[in-house]
């Protein structure tokens, strides 16, 4: 296969997976952790407005479904990828911290539920994404 044709599609691929790892993971919080009483889900306005109710327990499922999205779609990128791994696993990070800033900016929440989230859920788990593919195939 044509190796640019295979970077776009792993890439396509890290990012479709990644995502739907990542909604399915912040899809758990709900059934396992009670949302506080009088919260609102169902529109985006409606989560701003419930954010002063949650407490950190609420905000566990949320973090691991973008940390762990973004792991699964960096490494699933730089596994697949025909050159370029790190840059294009890289790339996998900022698409999905580019995402992390836009729910800041729209959803908010509390100041260390956002520092956190955005220091540590994208780009270093775009490099451990990464590491993990080249450990698995070092010959790649």
């Amino acid at each position: 296969m044509n190796p640019i044709l295979r970077n776009i599609l792993a890439v396509i691929a890290g990012v479709a997976i990644g995502s739907f790892v990542n909604m399915t993971i912040v899809g758990l919080n709900g059934p396992i952790i009670a949302l506080p009483e009088g919260a609102d889900l169902s529109t985006m306005e409606k989560l701003k407005e419930s954010m002063n109710l949650f407490k950190p327990i609420h905000f566990i499922f949320p973090f691991l479904g973008h940390a762990v999205g973004t792991l699964v779609g960096s490494f699933i990128t730089a596994a697949i990828a025909a050159n370029n791994k790190f840059r294009l696993a890289m790339a996998i990070g900022i698409w999905f911290l580019l995402a992390g800033i836009i729910m800041v900016y729209l959803v908010g929440g509390p100041i260390w539920f956002q520092a956190t989230d955005l220091l540590i859920a994208y780009i270093p788990m775009a490099l451990a994404g990464e590491k993990i593919a080249k450990a698995i195939s070092p010959k790649n």
